[in-house]
């Protein structure tokens, strides 16, 4: 069965939802987030500077390349792409993508095929084929650990890495996500991500500089197109690393700056969140540990900022195919987010993880519709005069420059000078099958 459950099998409303389907729901207001740092107004070209100074350090003769293509929402991921290919064949390259994610799309060759194209990354929009492999060679040993990395791209003897900095989901240390964990985790597939997770969190914030490293060491690696994301997930920087500066210092600048710029709640105590969406191209947990300020991962202690109260979560990305890994983050999610779980592809992904996820493939409490799912919320906030309470909506946890909040907190951002109400209060609105349809979050 591909999703998590059969309709019949969720409650219907008539006795568990009985208790909830009176709780009142609060008017919300519109409000923007100012962003303070600005977007790159061309992408493509900015991607072209960087692939000049990666190629500029090249001494070795032109030949295949694999270009390495993640599974997370990275914005202008096709652009990049594109330009990297072409830029590439400029050179003399002859180059093809892969897929460097893990075990994500269920750990195979279709299912991460499928994810790229999800994420707008095929032969025809970034002009190179697509190959797919799960098959892995191992390049060496760091720490008693293997170091794998994709056949295809073993045997091509070249790698082009493109991937977003960002702080991790799961540890942090000087280098968390971009290139590095890209070939250490991602470029190793399945083999690469159990071996690397099975030491928890600890593991991974000395492993993955460390295997990066090693692969480096090899030669194979040609360089890296790494790109920050601004607060809203726009393309603030687009950087071409040479290969020893991956797992360095230049990636851990951008690291730096990457958390300079994360997407963070306006507020750092809400008795309420409701996200309209999570997925696996959004956040590898479906919606960021460090925005909503939980961590669940045993043995690591919960971030102090910000508080929820309960997280209502109500639809599932198409780009995820399925995967909700994240979803045990969550409180409250609706029956449509539930019945388009692939529970196959979300375990194989927490499996591969171990402790880092176990406890995030937990299935919260599912109601039947998303206005049930939000009262329920309320419900169980711990506010018992609701005329108060701090309810935000957001779209998804990457994109917080547009949220829409209640009367408490709209009064709260009327002080704030990053803060700017859109209007005025209105109610939630829902269609007849109780899914949200205001605020518009699609």
């Amino acid at each position: 069965m591909t999703g998590a459950f059969e309709a019949g099998r969720v409650v219907d409303g008539s006795r568990t939802t009985a208790f909830i389907k009176h709780v009142p729901l609060p008017a919300l207001t519109l409000m923007r987030c100012r962003r303070t740092t600005p977007a790159l107004t061309d992408v493509g070209e900015a991607a072209r500077r960087a692939m000049a100074g990666v190629l500029s350090g090249q001494a070795r003769a032109p030949g295949p390349v694999a270009v390495a293509v993640g599974s997370r929402g990275m914005a202008d991921l096709s652009t990049v792409v594109r330009v990297a290919v072409g830029e590439l064949r400029r050179a003399g390259w002859s180059p093809f993508v892969v897929p460097a994610m893990g075990s994500h799309g269920s750990g195979t060759e279709r299912g991460q095929i499928e994810v790229l194209a999800g994420l707008g990354v095929t032969e025809q929009t970034v002009g190179a084929p697509v190959r797919a492999t799960m098959a892995v060679e191992e390049t060496g040993r760091v720490r008693g650990v293997r170091v794998f990395i994709d056949r295809a791209t073993f045997q091509a003897g070249a790698v082009l890495v493109i991937n977003r900095v960002k702080a991790h989901t799961d540890f942090h240390g000087t280098i968390e996500s971009g290139p590095a964990k890209m070939l250490a985790l991602g470029l190793g597939h399945v083999a690469a991500a159990a071996e690397l997770h099975a030491d928890g969190p600890a593991g991974l914030r000395v492993l993955v500089p460390a295997a990066a490293r090693s692969l480096v060491s090899t030669g194979l690696v040609l360089g890296a197109i790494a790109t920050v994301e601004n607060e809203i997930g726009q393309t603030a920087i687009v950087q071409g690393l040479q290969p020893r500066e991956i797992a360095g210092e230049p990636e851990m600048q951008l690291l730096r700056r990457a958390k300079e710029m994360m997407p963070r709640l306006p507020f750092g105590k809400l008795d309420v969140l409701v996200v309209q969406r999570v997925g696996k191209d959004l956040s590898g947990e479906g919606l960021d540990p460090n925005v909503i300020g939980r961590t669940y991962i045993t043995g690591v202690p919960e971030p102090k900022s910000p508080v929820i109260g309960c997280i209502a979560a109500l639809t599932l990305t198409a780009g995820s195919a399925g995967n909700a890994l994240g979803i045990g983050l969550t409180d409250f999610i609706s029956r449509r987010l539930a019945e388009a779980v692939d529970v196959e592809a979300m375990y194989a992904n927490a499996l591969t993880a171990g402790i880092v996820d176990v406890r995030r493939a937990k299935l919260p409490i599912v109601l039947p519709s998303d206005r049930l799912a939000i009262q329920a919320a309320l419900a169980s906030c711990g506010r018992r005069d609701l005329s108060r309470v701090r309810l935000m909506w957001i779209r998804d946890t990457e994109h917080l420059e547009v949220v829409a909040v209640s009367a408490d907190l709209g009064a709260a951002a009327a002080d704030r000078d990053d803060l700017e109400l859109l209007g005025e209060g209105s109610e939630m609105r829902f269609d007849d099958r109780g899914s949200l349809t205001w605020p518009p979050g699609r």
